[in-house]
């Protein structure tokens, strides 16, 4: 067979959870598939090193085009070009237009539910994009990929899709994900960052579903409870982001609050391991996720979980973390709360934890997806 995969975004050094998935996915392949032929389309960008070329594996670099222009005229342009036999489209949209044997992962249809404006701009644009996108490439796939049961149910019933259309193939986590032996490793990010040494971890994010409002609400009411509060470190967001939603906390004496919060802007993938290391908690409580792939990282390093009752994370999470309401204030503390409090159920969650994250592995994927290519051509 000869391979396309669509890896537009693949080269950006920030790198998103479609982006780390398709990254997996293709260094896998290469692992498992000697035989098979695969063209890499990828826009130029600054992390051009993430993934090599192999024998029968090209990394095709593009010209850096719009998002819509690069997706909807270009590629099906080169893809027909390429002579392949299968296009893989790696990130929820695809050519509309192109006519050949398409496959495509569509990690969730959160867009064709409701459309907020309460993001930022390129994230309303992209939710338009998908919005207008999805429902007409749909049709033209030989096969959809989703990441859970979740997922997979929500689009039959939704977009009306036959069940045998979409294939449920779950992401896993890197193997650098484990518990970290090393304090030289750990001491090294210590001192970088200047953390606290013992925090709570959460990844923040200006995307409504991430839920930082009310993470940070619930950590302020868990403060006010608590004469020493463990500090909360979060990352992948301004400071200025976050002060303006600590500002807007309902709270009295919300001011000798600020002193536990430390906000940290975007964390390297190769330091992410040492986060959840030095970690005693990972707070998680999205509104919605097709998958949630920190929830299963921070398990692999040992590091116990909060995430949500809703979507695909308590099919994640399989039994190994504390389920809380996201929309529930008082859930996300009492919660923090409980963790910090139950030693005895602190330790039960990290060893169930610890064995919950060896059910995902790449390689699994990889052989799962190379499956899917088969069925398709065949």
């Amino acid at each position: 067979m000869r391979i396309g995969i669509e890896a537009q975004r693949l080269f950006r050094r920030k790198k998103h959870g479609m982006e780390v998935v398709t990254l997996e996915l293709i260094k896998h392949l290469q692992n498992i598939d000697p035989v098979n032929e695969y063209v890499v389309f990828v826009k130029d960008d600054e992390d051009a090193d993430c993934v090599r070329g192999e024998v029968n594996f090209e990394i095709r670099k593009t010209p850096v085009f719009s998002y819509p222009y690069w997706e909807q005229l270009y590629l099906p342009k080169i893809a027909k070009e390429a002579h392949l036999d299968l296009l893989h489209c790696t990130s929820n949209t695809a050519p509309v237009f192109y006519k050949s044997p398409m496959v495509l992962t569509l990690h969730d249809i959160i867009y064709l539910e409701n459309v907020s404006f309460a993001g930022n701009t390129y994230q309303n644009f992209g939710n338009l994009y998908r919005k207008f996108i999805v429902p007409k490439v749909i049709r033209q796939c030989d096969q959809i990929i989703t990441v859970s049961e979740f997922e997979k149910s929500h689009m039959v019933r939704t977009l009306g899709l036959p069940e045998e259309k979409v294939q449920v193939v779950y992401n896993a986590m890197n193997k650098s994900f484990q518990i970290i032996q090393d304090q030289a490793i750990l001491s090294i990010v210590i001192q970088k960052y200047a953390l606290p040494d013992q925090f709570i971890l959460f990844f923040g994010n200006t995307a409504p579903k991430k839920n930082t409002h009310r993470v940070l609400e619930a950590y302020a009411r868990y403060c006010l409870d608590h004469d020493n509060p463990l500090p909360l470190v979060i990352t992948d967001c301004t400071q200025e982001y976050i002060e303006q939603l600590f500002k807007k906390l309902p709270l009295k004496e919300k001011s000798k609050i600020w002193q536990y919060i430390q906000v940290l802007d975007h964390i390297p993938f190769h330091e992410l391991p040492s986060f959840y290391n030095l970690a005693t908690l990972f707070l998680y409580p999205s509104l919605r996720e097709s998958f949630g792939m920190p929830i299963i990282e921070a398990m692999a390093c040992g590091t116990p979980v909060i995430t949500s009752n809703t979507s695909s994370m308590p099919e994640v999470a399989g039994g190994a973390a504390l389920l809380v309401s996201p929309e529930k204030v008082e859930d996300i503390k009492e919660g923090i709360e409980r963790v910090l409090q139950d030693e005895v159920l602190r330790q039960k969650m990290i060893a169930k934890g610890l064995a919950r994250a060896t059910e995902f592995s790449w390689e699994k994927t990889a052989q799962q997806v190379l499956q899917i290519y088969k069925q398709c051509v065949a």
